[in-house]
């Protein structure tokens, strides 16, 4: 593959292989470093700023506009090219997963889990006491641990997977992909069991925000391949484009979003790389076709049933 970048002219001969080798480096170094400088961000910045809600939503939007805006520098794959069809759904996508996905989630999952807690006086208070880090570092873990058996639930069991499927259905992956999915999928997706500790919000921030670079990265078309500081605990490209691979047991592998750690400790990774990614032949699936998967064979049960009486489909 040319890693050379698009739009410069390289030296030729031995510099030539100089200017590409360390290009090639640099780019391996974006992901790390981003999430380096968010770490930093959260841990220095003023509480003020550090526990507004609408930091982490500005970070948020952000982090992942600059991984989407890496893929035309940084071309993984040509395949993989957005156009304005695939840019437009992958927008609604990620204002679904701000606004409707984020209340659901607040809604119908955090706030009766915070009233549990109370009620049965729940209290983790030497949680607060520990360095920012640390809080950080196990909100990442919780939030994981609870996406990686949630994933893994929904490719081995019909029920779940039919929700999951169409998030399977994509041909190609981009930056804001991660937020592509049927809505029941989306919501079920989201639930953790980190509204039962009493972390400081700063670190929980950061680790929403660590998260969604990590994740950004892993389904954006960047030629990075992080080091393996990197690669070994967090989620990258690599680990993900097989997971979308086109076979079924293919799909069997690398189910955690951002902490690929997880599929090493409960024996689900596997080494290797996907360009071509898609399931059923393919066939992408547009939104409304995305939000009525689930509901496919009650639809078609019914159709049947009227075709059967003589009433009009």
């Amino acid at each position: 593959m040319d890693q050379s970048l698009p739009g410069n002219s390289a030296p030729s001969g031995g510099a030539a292989t100089v200017y590409t080798s360390l290009t090639t480096q640099l780019v391996n170094l974006i992901p790390p470093m981003m999430v380096l400088a968010a770490i930093l961000f959260w841990w220095l910045a003023p509480l003020s700023i550090a526990e507004n809600p609408s930091t982490l939503l500005a970070t948020g939007a952000v982090s992942i506009c600059i991984i989407q805006a890496l893929e035309f520098v940084f071309e993984r794959h040509p395949g993989w090219r957005i156009n304005w069809r695939e840019f437009a759904t992958d927008l609604f996508y990620v204002v679904l997963g701000y606004t409707a996905i984020a209340w659901a989630t607040e809604a119908l999952a955090e706030t009766p889990l915070k009233a549990v807690k109370a009620s049965l006086g729940i209290a983790t208070p030497w949680v607060t006491q520990l360095p920012f880090l640390v809080q950080a570092a196990l909100v990442i873990f919780l939030i994981e641990v609870g996406q990686y058996w949630m994933h893994r639930l929904m490719h081995n069991t019909a029920p779940f997977w039919a929700t999951h499927a169409p998030h399977h259905h994509i041909t190609q992956l981009n930056a804001w992909k991660g937020y592509v999915g049927n809505p029941i999928e989306l919501f079920l997706i989201s639930l953790s069991v980190v509204a039962l500790f009493d972390f400081a919000t700063a670190p929980v921030f950061c680790a929403v925000s660590v998260l969604g670079i990590v994740s950004g990265f892993a389904h954006a078309n960047v030629r990075a391949n992080p080091p393996l500081f990197y690669s070994f605990v967090f989620t990258t490209i690599r680990h993900h484009s097989l997971h979308h691979s086109t076979g079924f047991d293919e799909t069997r592998c690398n189910y955690a979003n951002s902490l690929i750690l997880l599929d090493r400790i409960f024996g689900t990774y596997r080494e290797g790389e996907a360009s071509v990614v898609g399931q059923d032949e393919r066939k992408r699936l547009s939104i409304a076709e995305q939000f009525l998967f689930p509901f496919q064979p009650a639809i078609a049960a019914v159709k049947a049933r009227r075709q059967g009486s003589g009433m009009p489909a």
